[in-house]
């Protein structure tokens, strides 16, 4: 649906010029949830920008829907940006117009549209997002997440083939951004909409997204499924992002905590799918009458999959503890605690 082959995008300000991207390449799918994520600075809003066009690519080639949009003609360009929806950070409402008006407006650009149908796309919109009641309130009586779920709606007026997602949860607290991300999710599955959003909250990439691509200085240093990255993420901004939502990192402080009181071996297990309902820790001990103890842990599901981690100490002669080892990595990922694990 999307794909991007080697972008380039330059910024020519008046002393000096910035690269914000560069030679970045990487394809949506067809229906999928793909996330970009990054920290601030990283290239994500102007990637996304230029989906539709709102900045042109310095280098490179970008193809929409089998289209090379740097290649397109006025005419055309409007077409493709009809088949694309935005969804903002800020919700980008008409403050003067209700809900119903800030509906009804992108419907209103088409020519010749009949008044009842725009009235009744209103009221299937309005019915879709949950806001039935809402069709004659301003946005200033509204809270934030009744504003995205407008922004979500009108982006959705004009049945869009491709739906993208400027942050779209950054301004909401924990509770109303999880109501969110089921409405998007439920937009997808119920439209069968391809959904390209940009965020810097792991969680938002956990919950929903099919894939996701990790950012930085421009370039997309990481990319794939979403359970294969957060299971075995290659770059170390991969794993900062991973760390923030898992939780399973121990502290330096606590580490030296667990050494004062714990004089055998630490290691971390990484569990995956399947591993995660065998007793490999209780079995492998067992079998070399070696005692251990769980210092921490997590699991979590990813994409309906368990995935976790968890800190163990085992306590025995080196050899023997060795060959529990061997034994735990016939069956899950095995790798022992530093100080200052990386």
């Amino acid at each position: 649906m999307i794909k991007f082959e080697q972008v380039s995008k330059i910024f020519s300000l008046p002393n000096r010029k910035v690269s914000a991207l560069e030679e970045v390449s990487l394809s949506v799918e067809k229906g999928e949830i793909f996330g970009v994520i990054g920290f601030s600075g990283a290239g994500k809003s102007t990637l996304l920008r230029l989906v539709n066009l709102l900045e042109r690519p310095s280098g490179g080639r970008i193809v929409v829907n089998d289209q090379d949009i740097t290649r397109i003609r006025p005419k055309e360009l409007r077409d493709l940006r009809r088949r694309i929806g935005m969804v903002f950070q800020t919700f980008n409402l008409f403050n003067s117009r209700t809900v119903y008006g800030n509906l009804a407006y992108p419907l209103k650009l088409v020519p010749k549209l009949p008044k009842a149908q725009i009235d009744a796309r209103v009221k299937e919109l309005l019915q879709f997002v949950g806001l039935e009641d809402k069709a004659d309130s301003y946005p200033e009586q509204l809270s934030g997440g009744q504003k995205q779920r407008v922004g979500i709606a009108r982006a959705l007026a004009n049945s869009p083939d491709i739906l993208i997602c400027d942050e779209a949860t950054s301004a909401l607290d924990p509770e109303t951004t999880e109501d969110i991300l089921k409405l998007l999710k439920k937009v997808n599955e119920e439209y069968q909409i391809t959904i390209l959003l940009i965020t810097h909250e792991m969680n938002v990439i956990r919950s929903i997204c099919d894939r996701v691509a990790v950012m930085e200085n421009g370039r997309v240093i990481e990319q794939g499924n979403v359970f294969d990255v957060f299971a075995n993420p290659q770059t170390k901004t991969t794993r900062n992002f991973i760390r923030s939502v898992l939780n399973d990192q121990l502290s330096p402080k606590l580490l030296s905590k667990i050494r004062e009181h714990h004089a055998g071996r630490l290691y971390r297990l990484i569990f995956r799918d399947g591993a995660t309902s065998e007793p490999v820790l209780s079995r492998a001990t067992r079998k070399y009458n070696l005692d251990y103890n769980i210092v921490y842990g997590s699991i979590n599901e990813l994409q309906g999959a368990l995935f976790g981690s968890l800190i163990v100490e085992l306590i025995g002669a080196k050899d023997e503890v060795d060959k529990v080892v061997e034994e735990l990595r016939t069956t899950v990922e095995v790798r022992e605690v530093v100080d200052h694990e990386s």
